[in-house]
C-alpha cells in the first residue's frame, strides 16, 4: 500500500483543508470564474531534498498532477517538482496547504540528509524520533527517512524503549528488563552511570541508550562496552557535532531535531491562466 494511502496521511490532509477552507474560499471564489482553468508550476528555490510530494494529488483532488521529482531527490534551485492543471479556483484554493506540507516536510528532509552527510564514512547511522508535530508523525517521520535517516518507533506501541524514568518507576534496572524480557519487540535501556551500564549489560541488555554524553565520553564507554550491546547516542547532539558523536564508534545518533527544529524550505507555486 502506498504511503499516502495510509488513513492518517488522508485524514491530515483532510483536516489541513478543512482548516483553511472552511466554509469557501471567499477571495478567490469573488475574484476568479468558476469556468476558468489554470496551471501551477510548484520550483524549489533553493538546494534541498524533496518530501511530500506524493500529497499533491490528495490536495489538488479535482485536478490533473504531473509529479516530476520524488520524495528523495536532491534538487537545485530552479528544479521544477510538479505541474497542476486544472480549475483555476481549486489550485487558488489549495496553493497554501500544499506550500505549507511540502516546504515542512521538505525542510525535515533536507535536515536529515545533511545530518546523514555529517557521519558519512563512520559505522553510526541517524535515527530520528517520536518528537514530532501531534498528528503530523507519520508524514515527518516519512519526510526524516526521505532524507536518509533510519526510522525508530513511531509510537509507544512497537518498541520498548527503557527511559530513566521507567528505570525508576520500576524499581531498578534489572527489574525493568525483566519485565519487558517477553515483550516480542524490539527493547533498549537508557543508562545513566557506569553501575547502571553493568548492570544492564548484566541483565541481558542488548540495546543500549547513552544520554547527554560529551563526544569523548561517548567514545569512553563505547569502548568500554565493546560491542556487548548496540550503542544509541542521543541528547544534545547537534548537526555540528554529529561527527565527533559519530566517531566514537556507536551505531546510531538520534536527534528530535531533524523534526522539532527543521526550518521550512523555499518553494514556489505560481498560477498562470491555461
Amino acid at each position: 500500500m502506498s504511503p499516502v494511502l495510509h488513513h492518517e496521511i488522508q485524514d491530515a490532509v483532510r483536516r489541513a483543508l478543512a482548516e483553511d477552507i472552511g466554509s469557501g474560499d471567499i477571495t478567490t471564489n469573488l475574484c476568479v470564474s468558476a469556468a476558468a482553468t489554470a496551471k501551477g508550476r510548484m520550483v524549489a528555490r533553493e538546494s534541498l531534498v524533496l518530501a511530500g510530494v506524493e500529497l499533491l494529488p490528495l490536495i489538488f483532488a479535482d485536478c490533473i498532477v504531473a509529479i516530476t521529482r520524488r520524495s528523495g531527490d536532491r534538487l537545485e534551485d530552479g528544479s521544477e517538482i510538479a505541474v497542476v492543471q486544472g480549475p483555476a479556483r481549486a489550485l487558488l484554493t489549495g496553493e497554501r496547504t500544499a506550500l505549507n506540507f511540502i516546504q515542512r516536510l521538505s525542510g525535515i528532509a533536507t535536515l536529515a540528509a545533511a545530518y546523514v552527510r555529517a557521519v558519512e564514512g563512520t559505522r553510526c547511522r541517524i535515527l530520528d524520533t517520536r518528537k514530532t508535530t501531534p498528528g503530523l508523525r507519520r508524514l515527518e517521520k516519512m519526510a526524516a527517512a526521505a532524507g536518509g535517516a533510519m526510522i525508530y518507533r513511531m509510537g509507544l506501541f512497537d518498541a520498548v524503549l527503557i527511559k530513566n524514568n521507567h528505570i525508576t518507576a520500576a524499581g531498578g534496572v534489572r527489574a525493568a528488563l525483566e519485565r519487558t524480557r517477553d515483550a516480542g519487540v524490539p527493547i533498549e535501556i537508557e543508562v545513566r552511570t557506569r553501575e547502571e551500564l553493568d548492570e544492564a549489560l548484566a541483565s541481558g541488555a542488548t540495546h543500549l541508550l547513552l544520554d547527554n554524553l560529551s563526544p569523548a565520553e561517548a567514545k569512553d564507554w563505547v569502548l568500554y562496552i565493546n560491542q556487548r550491546a548496540t550503542t544509541e547516542l542521543s541528547g544534545g547532539i547537534t548537526l555540528e557535532t554529529a561527527r565527533a558523536y559519530a566517531e566514537s564508534g556507536a551505531d546510531f545518533l538520534s536527534s528530535g531535531a531533524i523534526t522539532h527544529s527543521a526550518p521550512a524550505v523555499d518553494i514556489n507555486f505560481r498560477i498562470e491562466p491555461d
